[in-house]
């Protein structure tokens, strides 16, 4: 699965369309987790989404794909539910009811890239409070389709693009063989079975109990570590101000190097994650001397009930890394795990939810063999694609599947945050490209 972003992802020139929905007026109100809050609360703003996009080698018919795109919908009740201003103007969730509408042709203009018409596209229709606040979107050429489905952060996660990504290939074939032909002869997508909602999962999450006084007590210590903010990159950046962003795309480790890592990991008794945060803990404390701390993403996802759903199963912990050695790393890992199982709406609220700063400092890891749910990420030229923003701190990803070790990361464009970040970046690879050789 390429990792990528909207400005380079790879994409044919031809007609690009996308499917208005039609929505009712807001009805039931719905419960808000704690992250689609603080994200809403930030207002309707350019590059608040993600999307997926995927190519079928073959010329689909449109209408056939809108009709596989409304039963992904009926499927996953974030996909029918927008956010409202309320009486007292805050964020208000309701559930809305969507159906059938029609395609309309975004026109490329000359000398207009296809990447930044469909980053216009998306930065209109995937904006927090848009209804919906996601789009379906088809690149035409007169050979293929390249399919793009583009949602606001506040109802997705990168699991849940991928089911959404499955259940759109399996509703347009039940075998996913993509006969085409077939479509085109007029047969009908397949329907598919309602998968639990993500407002249940907000439901379950209110309903757990306070988090221990043992973990209340580590998430302040981390905070107050931080001065009193979550953790920033260990490194100048320039200017504590949003600047455009640089995004750098590398493949860390192919898939010989990415195996022999792993390989490595198991002969230490940890997991890949766990060496590949001994490498960036080493690297911070030869740039530094202080350990590796950083926001540390994890999914919510507590139950098997909810590993076809589609929602922000993603809550944040902060992974705080003292020792270079694997095995304390893998204690690291854990740590931050546990703390991120907890809700953390109760134990911010001294802070006033997230304190967030300048500078702050994100990895996320996600190792796409492990999951659930799989797509054929090579065969249909999948990528992951981010949007496009202005920012002030530097964020990783970090994807792993069967064609090796992938990176994106991103960081003010500044001249301080290019040689800091980027030698960081460079010292992290060739530690990790070491250890998979030796």
């Amino acid at each position: 699965m390429r990792l990528t972003n909207v400005a380079h992802m790879r994409l044919p020139f031809g007609r690009l369309y996308g499917y208005d929905v039609t929505v009712s007026p807001p009805r039931a109100e719905l419960p808000m987790s704690f992250d689609q809050r603080r994200h809403v609360s930030a207002g309707d703003r350019v590059g608040s989404w993600m999307a997926l996009s995927f190519r079928l080698r073959a010329p689909i018919d449109r209408e056939f794909l809108s009709q596989a795109w409304l039963a992904v919908i009926a499927r996953h009740g974030t996909l029918r539910t927008a956010f409202v201003h309320g009486t007292d103007g805050a964020a208000r969730l309701h559930e809305v009811e969507v159906s059938a509408g029609t395609w309309v042709e975004h026109p490329i203009g000359p000398g207009q890239a296809v990447n930044t018409a469909l980053r216009d596209v998306l930065d209109a229709a995937c904006a927090p409070y848009s209804r919906p606040s996601h789009r379906l979107c088809v690149l035409e050429t007169a050979f293929d389709r390249t399919v793009v489905i583009g949602a606001d952060h506040a109802h997705t996660d990168m699991w849940s693009m991928l089911v959404i990504a499955r259940d759109l290939l399996v509703a347009l074939d039940p075998d996913c063989g993509l006969d085409v032909a077939a479509h085109l002869d007029g047969e009908v997508p397949a329907v598919l079975p309602a998968a639990p909602s993500f407002d249940d999962h907000t439901r379950a999450l209110a309903a757990l109990p306070e988090a221990p006084a043992a973990v209340i007590a580590q998430w302040h210590h981390i905070i107050e570590a931080g001065g009193g903010v979550m953790p920033r990159f260990p490194l100048p950046l320039g200017p504590a101000a949003p600047f455009p962003e640089r995004v750098e795309l590398r493949d860390v480790l192919d898939v010989d190097e990415s195996t022999a890592f792993s390989a490595a990991a198991r002969e230490l008794g940890v997991s890949t994650l766990a060496l590949a945060v001994a490498a960036m803990t080493a690297v911070t404390m030869e740039m530094t001397g202080e350990p590796l701390r950083a926001v540390f993403p994890v999914h919510s996802r507590f139950d098997e009930r909810w590993h076809d759903s589609v929602g922000w199963f993603i809550t944040n912990s902060v992974l705080e890394s003292h020792s270079p050695f694997a095995r304390d790393c893998a204690e690291a890992v854990k740590e931050a795990v546990r703390l991120g199982s907890w809700p953390l709406e109760g134990i911010l609220r001294p802070w006033g939810g997230m304190p967030e700063a300048p500078g702050m400092f994100a990895i996320s890891w996600l190792d796409l063999r492990r999951l659930p749910v799989r797509v054929d990420g090579i065969g249909l030229e999948a990528q992951y694609v981010g949007a496009t923003i202005r920012t002030d701190g530097v964020m990783l990803w970090f994807i792993l599947d069967d064609s090796g070790l992938h990176l994106r990361c991103r960081y003010p464009d500044s001249a301080d945050a290019r040689r800091h970040v980027g030698e960081w970046l460079d010292r992290l690879m060739a530690r990790m490209r070491r250890t998979a050789r030796m």
